[in-house]
């Protein structure tokens, strides 16, 4: 049987790299993409990430086909099933961003629940489908006090819509999982970034901000601390994952994993270091004032304290541990982001 791959998100950030890794892996005899693009963030990026993988298609000589679409449109997500049979799914589509998640609360429940329903209901009536992979998030454990964060913990107190969402998330899976027989793993990412990522997030931002002048307000006045997990380690661990469905012995075929750096960094040495290496790319100079251009002010709804992986399961039955540096990783970001931006916002895509 041919092993087909559909990849839900596939113009986000941890969605394009993981189908730039298909598409050098070989394992599948064709790759299908699916995204809304919606404008949650800069259109312009997504196309960036979608043309990336048009190009390492044509120069690997891979069967990839891209549908614009959206996840919660059942009608649309029944039929491209049906067309395209996919042997394996992994959902990675989803409205991000907690704190959006106070302002535009239906934006979250259209794409995290309605559109993961009709996911699950597309692969409870597929054919010869062998696994079903989902993205969850670290945000679920809420405002835990034990750490690290462990598979085993209760999460059943979330401090932000995103997190209820992504709980649910797992519930569903696990009840489509036990009634249907559907081999499931759902994925809870730990903090993700490196380049092309999400302008959303806190190492983006502080980027853009600082390189015009403006102020970055640090939350919690720099008492919070967060388990950064490199986008290339995300990715390893997803390609390890994929192929290897969970085998139902006395409960469902799912799991849940922690997948995450294991190593959390305070957010005011985070800033620390990435200033360092903005300095080290040149895009600002040496002698820089950071210190007039940071603002210290109370946490945001929806923040914690901290995020912390216990990943001691995902070592033990994929035998991998994320290991890129935070200083490494964030190099790599400001390396990039000065060659994409060189010469004007956005020029290399104009």
């Amino acid at each position: 049987m041919k092993k087909i791959i559909l990849v839900t998100g596939a113009a986000g950030f941890i969605g394009g790299n993981f189908i730039l890794r298909l598409i050098k892996d070989r394992q599948f005899s064709k790759i299908i993409g699916v995204d809304n693009l919606n404008d949650y963030y800069d259109v312009r990026l997504k196309n960036y990430r979608l043309r990336l993988i048009e190009a390492s298609a044509e120069k690997f000589s891979c069967d990839w086909k891209f549908y614009r679409g959206d996840i919660a449109d059942k009608n649309f997500i029944d039929d491209l099933f049906n067309r395209t049979q996919p042997t394996h799914v992994v959902n990675l589509a989803a409205q991000a961003g907690i704190r959006y998640s106070v302002k535009n609360p239906l934006a979250y429940i259209q794409s995290n629940i309605v559109g993961f329903f009709n996911v699950l209901e597309a692969c409870r009536n597929a054919q010869n489908l062998n696994h079903l992979v989902y993205a969850s998030s670290s945000s679920v454990y809420g405002g835990n006090k034990k750490i690290p964060f462990s598979t085993e913990d209760r999460v059943d107190k979330p401090v932000s819509l995103y997190a209820a969402t992504k709980k649910s998330d797992e519930l569903l899976a696990h009840c489509y999982s036990e009634l249907y027989k559907i081999p499931a793993t759902g994925l809870r990412f730990f903090t993700v970034y490196g380049p092309a990522g999400r302008p959303d997030m806190a190492y983006f931002k502080f980027t853009n901000k600082l390189l015009r002048g403006e102020e970055v307000w640090i939350y919690n006045y720099g008492n919070c601390a967060r388990d950064f997990t490199y986008v290339d380690d995300i990715i390893e661990g997803l390609a390890r994952v994929v192929i290897r469905p969970p085998v139902a012995e006395n409960s469902a075929p799912h799991r849940v994993y922690n997948i995450g750096n294991g190593q959390p960094v305070n957010l005011l040495e985070f800033v620390k270091i990435l200033q360092e290496e903005i300095i080290r790319a040149e895009l600002l100079p040496a002698d820089y004032n950071f210190d007039e251009h940071k603002r210290l002010v109370a946490a945001q709804a929806g923040d914690v304290p901290i995020t912390f992986a216990d990943t001691s399961k995902f070592e033990r039955d994929f035998d991998f541990r994320p290991k890129t540096s935070l200083r490494d990783g964030l190099k790599n970001f400001a390396t990039w982001y000065k060659e994409f931006y060189s010469g004007g916002e956005f020029k290399c895509l104009e």
